[in-house]
């Protein structure tokens, strides 16, 4: 009986927290949460040449925005050369690894030997004979590998997977250099910090039966494995940029909802009934690894775009405000250190959220109730401001300058009046005045545009477009 559940998830920092690892990443959140468990940030930076800084930053950067907080970490490999050492020496001693003095160079001379030969390219252990070192070389260490049998790794969304002994390397675990290998550090990582749970891409599962003996030669209980299937592009290839995929801080800048973003990795390759929107309660209270499908999962960016523009109809106005803020700054639409009326502002997002796919369209769609000045749309400019529909702009202009309380019910009596004097429609007399006052032929209930862009913008816009047309 365990215990205590504890998983990691234990990125590379040699890129950005990209999709595939943020949906790991979110599976052993959800597995620990939903299990009272612990979740550990493990960051796995011993390739010295290809991780950075930057990239350590950005992931720690993506996981806080994904909102997953991690109960320990972020551990660094490389603070932990010492221990690696020591397990090591540990194999050593106890016969269950070697020492390989073999060079780089003769190593790929036996390689291209064996694929001459039409066999599979694995070291032929003639090292494990040696009794004494070779003078004048700094030897590798090598972990011992049983050659016969199978190796039996059950996985939890796989099943039973089968792997032949007899294809099993003695790998490397230890370099020349004193550095350790990645199929090494995993498994002291996971020893050492109690792993009960490995939930991981399944490009990782050619490297389980490799660690699963490494696992037996500390004496540590077999962690279950859960291997994720890989996440595929709309035309069944492996996921790319080319298919829209980005960073997940990318995402973000987008105007992408973290808790939109969060819900949609779940729902790639995993499932609750029909239910397609979840708080991040019920991801807690619903995940489990048994509804985590075995085939591949396929990345929609539409599907992404529609349920973010979910999240940001149900997101109170409030909170939508203090998220719109950084959009209306980047995109230049108010300046860096320009406040606005958040009463006023919560009035105008109120009639635009419905119809914005992302923050930053949203703040787009804004420009037009902050900007001084706006620019008409070319196409709507010839259609609605024009001699025929001069008349309704003058009367519409006189008119707001007799509105006391600028309201939109006030408002919407003077065009019912106007409509009635004319004997036309209503949309006919409101398109023009939709066009003068936005720029577009689409907009919010134009009774409502009037009174959140005010009396004195209004007249100012009317008058511009009237003098546009004469």
């Amino acid at each position: 009986m365990i215990e205590k559940i504890r998983v990691r998830f234990a990125p590379s920092p040699t890129g950005h927290l990209h999709l595939g690892g943020a949906r790991t990443a979110l599976f052993n959140y959800l597995f620990a949460r939903h299990n009272k468990g612990t979740f550990i940030l493990r960051i796995e930076d011993t390739d010295r040449t290809r991780s950075t800084e930057e990239y350590i930053e950005a992931i720690i950067e993506g996981m806080k925005w994904l909102d997953l907080d991690w109960d320990e970490g972020p551990h660094r490999q490389i603070d932990r050369f010492n221990i690696y050492k020591d397990y090591a020496d540990k194999l050593l001693r106890e016969g269950k690894a070697y020492y390989c003095y073999c060079s780089p160079e003769e190593l790929e001379k036996r390689r291209q030997e064996a694929l001459a030969k039409g066999r599979t390219p694995k070291y032929d252990g003639r090292c494990k004979l040696l009794k004494e070192p070779i003078p004048d070389r700094v030897p590798a260490i090598r972990f011992l590998m049983p050659q016969e049998g199978e190796t039996v790794v059950n996985d939890l969304i796989r099943g039973m997977v089968v792997f032949e002994n007899a294809q099993l390397d003695d790998l490397i675990i230890m370099r020349s250099d004193g550095t350790p290998t990645y199929n090494f550090t995993v498994v002291v990582d996971d020893v050492d910090m109690g792993i009960t749970h490995v939930i991981r891409g399944d490009d990782h599962l050619n490297n389980t039966p490799k660690q699963l003996h490494i696992y037996k030669a500390f004496g540590y209980g077999i962690p279950a494995f859960a291997h994720l299937p890989m996440i595929l592009g709309h035309d069944k290839a492996r996921l790319s940029k080319r298919h829209g995929a980005t960073s997940v801080t990318a995402y973000k800048e987008m105007g992408y909802l973290s808790d939109a973003f969060v819900n949609y990795l779940a729902r790639l390759g995993w499932a609750h009934g029909d239910q397609e929107i979840f708080t991040r309660d019920e991801l807690i209270k619903y995940f489990s690894l048994e509804d985590v499908g075995k085939s591949a999962a396929v990345f929609n960016p539409e599907k992404l775009l529609w349920l973010n523009s979910q999240y940001i109809m149900k997101t109170p106005t409030e909170k939508l405000i203090e998220m719109v803020m950084h959009f209306l700054v980047r995109e230049k639409i108010i300046q860096k250190d320009q406040t606005l009326d958040k009463e006023w502002l919560s009035k105008a997002i109120e009639t635009l959220k419905e119809r914005a796919k992302t923050l930053v369209e949203l703040a787009h769609s804004l420009r037009f109730y902050i900007a001084e000045d706006i620019e008409y749309e070319e196409k709507a400019k010839t259609k609605f401001l024009n001699e025929k529909n001069l008349p309704y702009l003058l009367d519409v202009k006189d008119a707001v300058k007799g509105i006391d309380n600028f309201v939109a019910p006030e408002i919407e009596k003077v065009f019912v009046s106007l409509v009635e004097k004319h004997k036309t429609k209503l949309g006919n007399i409101a398109q023009p005045v939709r066009v003068a006052i936005t720029g577009k032929t689409e907009s919010p209930g134009i009774f409502e545009v009037l009174e959140i862009v005010g009396k004195e913008k209004t007249l100012k816009r009317l008058e511009k477009a009237i003098k546009i047309i004469g």
